[in-house]
């Protein structure tokens, strides 16, 4: 298949650009040219901004176009506008934080989407955009669209830190501080698994909308597939009272950390459909192994954007034997 992406050269685009040369296809990326593109020498580069150079798409036809990069309707609409006469198939990347109400757990896909007009909250717009995205492309391609909704996405290149953090923990050693319950639900889905069943879905032509939030896991199962035998950790785990009374903020200060009043669900969907329709996920110890190789070759340097502080971290144990005391 000749098959353009809209990116491609960041983590989930990247993923998609390998799986697509493993499988044989002919891949064009249309970028910006702001990241790796030299790690792929092998596909057709096409620059541009797609908010401003789409004329540069013209007079070529594709099999399949992926978007990856689309947040914005009219930048959608755009696009769509023009590809719908150059390519039959068209993947848009979407997110489950299209869903309304993301305190329900084991949500499927008939769930209800959020309402651009009633979106509240910066991270409600967000989701609320990428539903009126989605619109627009199941309009532009009647018979030819297929959404999909990541979930919490993970593994090498994923430089948003939400998971690398705990594979990096671990390694670091020493006293860690960790959420409870230990039994506490996760879902999240290594990018090359994405990848793959993705473009999968593209070579059989399958259409319409599909979540994708992987595996299911315990925290207790992720700390422990994170430590490594040559260095020594301690596992603290404290509780969520604890945890609210100093503040430690959810999901990135603490990452796959949420209270349990708050987005719950979006670590807990009902993946039927996309197993069904054949996703499959690696070993759990495969994605912390690749990650944290991944990881160690960044720049010591760059500041991690997610992730509990040494520091504050260090505090806060401190702060849990105080509590502890004060409880007896």
């Amino acid at each position: 298949m000749n098959i353009l992406i809209l990116g491609g050269t960041k983590f989930l685009g990247r993923a998609l650009t390998e799986a697509a040369m493993v499988n044989g296809h002919e891949v064009t990326l249309f970028h910006r040219g702001l990241h790796n593109a030299a790690a792929f020498p092998q596909v057709h580069h096409i620059l541009g901004d797609r908010n401003g150079d789409l004329a540069k798409l013209q007079d070529r036809e594709w099999d399949a176009v992926i978007d990856t990069s689309g947040y914005e309707p009219e930048s959608v609409m755009a696009a769509t506008d023009m590809l719908k006469r150059q390519a039959k198939h068209y993947t848009f990347i979407s997110t489950i934080s299209a869903y309304a109400d993301l305190k329900q757990v084991q949500l499927d896909e008939t769930a209800a989407v959020l309402q651009l007009e009633e979106a509240a909250d910066p991270g409600q717009r967000y989701g609320a955009q990428k539903v009126e995205c989605e619109k627009v492309v199941q309009t532009a391609f009647s018979n030819g669209a297929l959404i999909i909704r990541p979930g919490l996405i993970v593994g090498p290149y994923d430089a948003s830190d939400r998971f690398t953090y705990w594979p990096a923990r671990l390694r670091r050693g020493g006293e860690v501080l960790v959420p409870l319950p230990k039994e506490r639900k996760l879902q999240f889905i290594d990018v090359r698994d994405l990848a793959s069943w993705t473009i999968s879905l593209i070579e059989q032509g399958i259409t319409g909308t599909i979540h994708a939030s992987g595996s299911d896991y315990t925290m207790e199962e992720v700390v422990e597939a994170c430590r490594t035998k040559d260095i020594e950790s301690t596992l603290t785990w404290v509780t969520e009272e604890f945890l609210l009374h100093h503040n430690v903020g959810g999901w990135m200060e603490l990452p796959l950390w949420l209270p349990s009043d708050s987005w719950v669900g979006m670590l807990q969907l009902n993946n039927a459909k996309a197993f069904n329709s054949g996703l499959t996920t690696r070993a759990l110890v495969d994605t912390v192994k690749d990650t944290r190789a991944w990881d160690q070759s960044r720049d010591p340097d760059v500041k991690r954007v997610a992730g509990l502080d040494p520091e504050r971290e260090e505090q806060l144990l401190l702060a849990w034997q105080e509590w502890l005391a004060g409880q007896k």
